[in-house]
């Protein structure tokens, strides 16, 4: 078993920033106005769909506007007409999007929208909650996620996940990587002590751990310990990497070195992941979806959903109008 331990490092897009002058109000009488008001807002062709809070008004779902660029990818995750409620309260609303193969996807929109509930039903997570229910269809290259035979364990081995704070197990920081292998049965010290190497250089951990790989996992800083977490969740080699607000818990330099983590393991692996902070979805990732209470509201390439919306909810999202 051997992971890819020689990463390409690659660029991460930025959002640029645009200065927008002042108007003058002797020459402009609707100085005052909000910036982008109507009369101010560049001509962009929008798709002639209801507006979000109408259907969140009238309870119904949402269509959700997916960039052409997205069909022109390969899916490893494909999630149609997917559906959760928690009791009688509904949580999301017929979802649809793919998850492109070696890209990274972010998850964004305001608190309550959905986001952390829709990653965690890609590795069923939401089964261990009393009175959910789901509805609709996830495929993992093609195979269902949701199909009564399915191995909830198999599948999560296919699926890693990695939360919001630092969850190490109280053991070495050695069997922290190894864990999975040694529940598969594996057993050759060699082959233990290779993946854990390669692992822990994959995260970016190595050189800062290889000289106490036997002392306890807690006795890492935050940083280390979410950088030990992902460590273990690819010791797997999972197809899917599910990151639920990763840097939320962490300090600005330990944000950046998951940041540039997330850059190296793009291409090696699918990540689908979660963050509130929208400069972050701007510089890790290729793809954006916007949530916004249960709806997938816009779905398309970083930099077009950021600069050029064809939505005027997701425009008065990333431009800080509400959320």
């Amino acid at each position: 078993m051997k992971l890819q331990s020689d990463r390409t490092h690659g660029s991460r897009p930025r959002t640029e920033q645009v200065a927008r002058a002042v108007p003058d109000p002797a020459a402009n009488p609707s100085v005052g106005q909000p910036l982008h008001a109507p009369s101010q807002r560049p001509a962009l062709e929008r798709d002639p769909v209801p507006k979000v809070t109408d259907a969140v008004a009238a309870s119904e779902s949402f269509p959700t506007h997916t960039h052409p660029e997205l069909g022109r990818e390969d899916m490893v995750l494909e999630i149609e007409d997917f559906d959760l409620w928690y009791g009688e309260a509904r949580a999301l609303w017929e979802v649809n999007m793919g998850v492109p193969r070696g890209k990274v996807t972010a998850l964004i929109g305001p608190s309550g929208c959905g986001k952390s509930t829709l990653l965690r039903c890609v590795n069923r997570m939401n089964d261990l909650i009393d009175h959910v229910r789901v509805a609709g269809t996830m495929r993992l290259s093609g195979d269902p996620i949701y199909a009564p035979t399915v191995d909830v364990i198999e599948l999560r081995k296919r699926i890693g996940m990695v939360f919001q704070k630092p969850n190490p197990f109280p053991m070495s920081i050695f069997e922290n990587v190894v864990y999975s292998l040694r529940i598969d049965g594996e057993r050759d010290k060699r082959v233990l002590a290779e993946v854990c190497e390669e692992s822990l250089h994959a995260a970016g951990l190595w050189d800062e751990v290889k000289d106490r790989l036997h002392t306890s996992a807690l006795r890492l800083s935050g940083g280390q310990q979410q950088r030990l977490c992902i460590a273990r969740a690819i010791a797997a080699e999972p197809e899917v990497l599910l990151l639920d607000e990763p840097c939320s818990a962490l300090d600005p330099i330990a944000t950046g070195r998951i940041e540039d983590l997330i850059g190296e393991l793009k291409g090696s692996y699918s990540v689908l992941m979660v963050t509130h902070n929208m400069q972050q979805a701007s510089r890790t990732s290729d793809y954006t979806a916007f949530m916004y209470l249960g709806r997938l509201v816009e779905y398309g390439p970083t930099n077009n959903v950021f600069l050029q919306p064809r939505l005027e909810e997701t425009e008065n999202y990333v431009t800080g109008r509400f959320g």
